[in-house]
């Protein structure tokens, strides 16, 4: 006779998925962990109020990395003051307005495209529009600008699935009690979108602080604290780059990845219990 194949019971195969998922879930953070861990292990004991607060000596040899610490914010501020608008509106026009044709479909595809592009395209790109043909020169308007073309399509896809995730009951009631549609959008949808809207703003953010090559054909590589938007700079990540590569000091090259990697946490925790405590707010809790 032939024997036939034993088929697992539903039951059994939820606990089996149970197991694989949650295993590869730990094996996430294990692995986020031991890449952290051994950031800080290596970096935090470079830490001191000169290296934080000082300037560099010798291209970074020695000294401290504040000039560095600025000209990260610099660079990111430029970059979300000029993405989070473009993102937002044009998710809010793609989700509400421009309804279902080959333009929109043309435009989130383009959006999707412009994401996965490696970071060394948009820094070439940045190189010859804005620092040769804009004549803006290595500053830091060219690398927020570089940045900000980045971050774009990450705040729009997230902020477009976002508001499209709003229950059409919101938009009914308020059309109901006679708003307008941009009177529905700017008081009922956008402030249910808000959490899903700051999730892309972080990610976009983050992806601008941490980004190397897209700053490296742009911003320039100065030392001093930039004094103007067009001023060239050396963020964190440049700094970090150069002096790893470049041999210049790897115990700095440590401590300035373990000051990165706090920035990023402090602003993603902060941001995530903000949002937290607005979505409780939201719902009266």
């Amino acid at each position: 006779m032939i024997s036939m194949p034993r088929i697992i019971s539903p039951h059994h195969a939820q606990k089996i998925m149970n197991v694989v998922l949650w295993g590869v879930g730990l094996l996430a953070i294990v692995i986020l962990i031991i890449i952290i861990g051994y950031i800080l292990w290596n970096g935090l004991p470079q830490f001191s109020l000169e290296f934080i607060f000082g300037n560099p000596v010798g291209s970074g040899e020695s000294g401290g990395i504040w000039p560095m610490i600025v000209s990260t914010f610099y660079v990111t501020f430029i970059a979300l003051i000029v993405a989070t608008p473009l993102g937002v509106l044009a998710a809010i026009w793609l989700a509400e307005y421009a309804g279902e044709s080959t333009l929109v479909k043309a435009i989130r595809f383009a959006a999707e495209t412009l994401a996965s592009i490696p970071s060394i395209v948009f820094g070439l790109f940045g190189l010859t529009f804005f620092v040769v043909f804009l004549q803006m020169g290595f500053s830091v308007l060219s690398g927020g600008l570089t940045l900000a073309l980045m971050a774009i399509p990450t705040i729009l896809r997230t902020a477009e699935v976002s508001i499209e995730a709003v229950p059409q009951s919101y938009k009914e009631g308020s059309l109901a009690l006679g708003a307008s549609k941009w009177q529905t959008i700017y008081r009922v949808v956008i402030p249910a979108a808000i959490p899903g809207i700051t999730t892309g703003i972080i990610l976009g953010m983050a992806r601008a602080i941490e980004e190397t090559a897209a700053i490296l054909y742009t911003v320039g590589a100065a030392l001093a604290i930039p004094m103007s938007i067009w001023d060239p700079a050396r963020p964190l990540p440049l700094h970090l780059y150069i002096l790893a590569t470049e041999g210049v000091s790897l115990p700095n090259a440590y401590g300035t990845a373990a000051v990165l990697v706090l920035i990023i946490l402090i602003i993603t925790i902060s941001t995530n219990y903000l949002v937290e405590k607005y979505t409780k707010k939201m719902m009266g809790r």
